[in-house]
């Protein structure tokens, strides 16, 4: 992974449904919490809109949140907070995984930020590998 590379994408070898079963299971067996997941492809349906499945698994860490939020000005990195992962579909049929590279974009800021973003990068990353090499 190139670190200036700020959106990762895999292939995944499941669809999306399972895909992101997979990616809540293995995040909580890692401490993660799943506040939601957003269906994408049902939220455009009841506009009139069709699109190939998506979905957006948001996860969770305390541990790594709790201390991005501490301190005044680092609360500003809550904007990217829960951690997303998107789960999708492509035209070639194959189910995609993206997410942030959330460690690259910590350069410049806070000690404490850099610390916790780059953990909590690193652990999405490693949830996202178990999945797709499962």
């Amino acid at each position: 992974m190139n670190a200036n590379q700020f959106i990762v994408e895999r292939v995944s070898p499941f669809d999306v449904g399972i895909t992101v079963e997979k990616i809540v299971k293995v995040a909580a067996d890692k401490g993660w919490q799943n506040p939601t997941t957003h269906n994408l492809q049902q939220s455009l349906a009841k506009s009139g809109k069709e699109v190939r499945p998506v979905q957006v698994v948001e996860i969770c860490k305390p541990e790594f949140s709790g201390k991005m939020l501490e301190g005044s000005n680092e609360r500003i990195v809550s904007i990217m907070m829960p951690c997303r992962i998107s789960v999708y579909e492509k035209e070639d049929g194959k189910t995609y995984i993206a997410l942030l590279n959330t460690s690259g974009m910590a350069a410049g800021m806070p000690d404490s930020i850099v610390s916790a973003m780059t953990a909590a990068s690193d652990e999405t990353f490693e949830i996202v590998d178990q999945v797709t090499k499962a």
